[in-house]
């Protein structure tokens, strides 16, 4: 009886949530990074988000359909993470009595430049875009990736759009 069951520890086993992370997390870490702009955090939010789901697997009727409840999982992470942030900052400033919150220093490479002024978006427009054009998502996909409609992602888009222009065509070069 002891030999089976060391022979059957012996042989390594993936869970199927095992096997699943394997095959999402990278992208799901992409996903979330350029929704925050914090590697440690998007790791966390990944982490989260796979936690979430692990209990919801067995609900899951299309195994297909995990990639788009990973992404939508991920994404309302990041939103309630923006909430506890905004949260905490209004506590800080008002205990500290401060008036303002520092800008983040901008660096002389363009793809520094743009990721700065990509996180001082409105968290819905960062997430509009980075779905749309990081995620290649079509405008019915994201819009339900949001939990809005498609006409809805098609102003977050260009408002976005309009706001990155203006900011990083204001950049002294």
């Amino acid at each position: 009886m002891l030999s089976t069951h060391a022979e059957a520890t012996a042989v390594p086993s993936t869970s199927r949530i095992g096997e699943l992370y394997l095959g999402h997390a990278d992208s799901a870490v992409r996903l979330a990074y350029l929704l925050t702009g914090n590697r440690d955090v998007a790791e966390d939010l990944v982490q989260d988000a796979f936690v979430r789901l692990a209990g919801r697997l067995v609900h899951l009727r299309d195994p297909g359909a995990f990639d788009t409840y990973l992404r939508k999982t991920v994404v309302n992470l990041a939103n309630s993470y923006f909430r506890r942030r905004r949260v905490e900052r209004t506590y800080e400033l008002r205990t500290r009595g401060a008036a303002t919150i520092g800008a983040l220093a901008h660096s002389v490479e363009d793809r520094q430049t743009l990721a700065a002024a990509l996180r001082k978006l409105p968290q819905r427009q960062r997430a509009a875009l980075v779905l749309r054009f990081y995620e290649d998502q079509s405008e019915a996909q994201t819009a339900d990736l949001i939990g809005c409609r498609p006409g809805t992602v098609k102003s977050l888009v260009s408002r976005a759009l309009e706001t990155l222009r203006k900011d990083v065509g204001s950049e002294d070069r």
